[in-house]
């Protein structure tokens, strides 16, 4: 195992292909690994299964043709119910979807992460997730009981791309955030995961001001750390900033009309990052 993980965005992108199912991190409008999202949409990769609790880097992915295949709960702007484009590609069909229910989700994730072909749960019994996706199989427990519970099938990903606060190089990752959004699960569960963090740091510093609970990902199912300050934008990525509502908004309007998202594109997504990010500095110096 390398001791030394770290490349840059367009590096970890390079290792992915055409065709794989790639699991995002974070949750809804909230870290997410844009700066990778962004970096895979100035590579070649396209035919994607994409496993997301969805946001941002589902309607980038999707408005860039990029998605064959979605499996998701949700696909959310958070502040925003619904993310504009894909809401557009389901209109048009454009985009096969399996829609799960959060639990089942996280069940797929962490039966991956535990090499197993399924697990049991309650939730989606007596749903219409169980009625939009008739492939899925119930058990009977096996014990006096006799429950009839849902088979969730692993969500085993070829590569997991997530955004943390801080990293070091060898891969081990913190969240200084209220919520850990199943990140160690998506990198668990993947046969290669990408790391992108706000700050690479020393290891020591992981426990100087936030418990080792915060300690989320651990090296040996990380292959690739990817320091990206500002790398969740417009996505929040507490503490260390909250959403980007303005340019969150211009995003969605943007979405509504071709020639403004030809123009956002152009402005925003032409270049690489560093572009990126004048380019919002731009903006919000026009916005304020």
């Amino acid at each position: 195992m390398r001791a030394d993980k770290t490349m840059t965005a367009d590096e970890a992108v390079a290792r992915l292909a055409s065709g794989m199912t790639v699991g995002i991190g974070g949750w809804g409008s909230r870290r997410k690994p844009m700066a990778l999202v962004r970096a895979l949409l100035r590579s070649d990769v396209r035919d994607l299964t994409v496993v997301s609790y969805g946001g941002p880097d589902v309607g980038l992915l999707v408005a860039a043709g990029r998605v064959r295949k979605l499996v998701a709960a949700f696909a959310t702007l958070d502040s925003i119910p619904l993310e504009p484009h894909f809401r557009a590609a389901r209109q048009r069909g454009e985009v096969e979807l399996v829609e799960l229910d959060e639990a089942m989700f996280m069940w797929g994730l962490t039966a991956a992460a535990h090499r197993l072909p399924f697990l049991p749960v309650r939730a989606g019994l007596g749903s219409d997730v169980m009625t939009v996706n008739p492939w899925l199989r119930t058990v009977t427990s096996p014990y006096g009981d006799g429950e009839e519970l849902v088979a969730v099938p692993a969500l085993t990903l070829d590569a997991a791309l997530v955004h943390l606060n801080r990293a070091d190089v060898r891969g081990n990752a913190q969240y200084l955030g209220p919520d850990p959004y199943f990140d160690d699960l998506f990198c668990e569960a993947a046969r290669e995961a990408y790391v992108s963090c706000e700050r690479i740091v020393d290891s020591a510093e992981f426990t100087r001001d936030a418990g080792p609970q915060t300690l989320l990902v651990q090296r040996h199912c990380v292959t690739g750390v990817v320091e990206a300050p500002g790398g969740a934008h417009f996505t929040s990525c507490v503490p260390d900033y909250d959403r980007d509502e303005a340019f969150q908004a211009a995003y969605a309007a943007a979405a509504a009309d071709p020639a403004a998202w030809r123009e956002f594109t152009a402005r925003f997504l032409s270049g690489d990052e560093d572009a990126y990010r004048a380019a919002v500095a731009d903006f919000a110096e026009s916005a304020a």
